[in-house]
């Protein structure tokens, strides 16, 4: 029982690299690391940046009102914001996402973790743990998709100016027109690091398999002698 269950963390873990074919191929093994490493500083940076930001454009204000959503809060003309969305029924933007924003940080933290935890996992196995980072990007993105539509199609009817705006979904990415307002959405600084590090994760991957798939052959070969083995064992009885 001990010996198997040995057998299966060992081909969770993957094989580990000799000292001589590291010494003759160092950078082969370095390669995947770098790549993790630098993606999971990445996604630990990004958590202080804003991933989203939203300007609208209108004549009475000629510089535009603008917004910058983090992963775990709301900055810039906010107030102004939420002033012209009273008037047509929209809720607050602190109102939205508030369960993902409480859970973000942590989230994103663990991440990281986990992509630093591939680095010393050479089977497939490290492709189930950095998967989680690699759709940080598009869940991000769908997920404030969802508020936004949320909050442009359910707006209040009782407010003052409910009949000059009809219920609407905000551009997430690009220009729109909500009403006399154009909007200009675009992935920031926070998001694109973000969208790095999955790049880089999934080069990391594809580098780390090159660099150990034949040493994982080689771990696997023992084990398919001995079901061959005991299966030709099995069969004289």
């Amino acid at each position: 029982m001990i010996m198997m269950t040995s057998d299966k963390l060992q081909q969770i873990i993957g094989p580990r690299a000799p000292a001589e074919e590291l010494a003759a191929r160092r950078m082969r093994y370095m390669w995947p690391t770098l790549c993790m490493v630098g993606a999971a500083i990445l996604i630990i940076i990004s958590i202080f940046m804003p991933y989203w930001s939203l300007i609208l454009h209108a004549p009475q204000y000629p510089k535009g009102l603008t917004v910058y959503a983090y992963v775990n809060h709301m900055e810039g003309d906010v107030a102004e914001i939420d002033g012209l969305n009273h008037y047509i029924g929209m809720r607050p933007l602190n109102e939205a996402a508030k369960f993902e924003k409480a859970i973000s940080i942590f989230s994103i933290i663990a991440l990281a973790l986990l992509v630093l935890a591939a680095v010393f996992i050479h089977s497939p196995w490290s492709t189930l743990l950095t998967l989680p980072a690699v759709f940080l990007p598009p869940v991000f993105l769908a997920d404030l998709f969802y508020w936004l539509n949320n909050f442009g199609q359910n707006l209040d009817p009782h407010a003052a100016l409910s009949n000059a705006v009809k219920p609407f979904t905000p551009t997430i990415l690009g220009e729109g027109i909500i009403g006399q307002f154009k909007t200009v959405a675009y992935a920031d600084v926070g998001l694109l690091m973000a969208s790095t590090a999955s790049i880089l994760i999934l080069v990391g991957l594809y580098l780390q398999r090159r660099a150990y798939k034949p040493l994982v052959e080689q771990m696997n070969q023992p084990n398919q002698k001995e079901t061959s083995s005991e299966q030709e064992s099995a069969n004289d009885e």
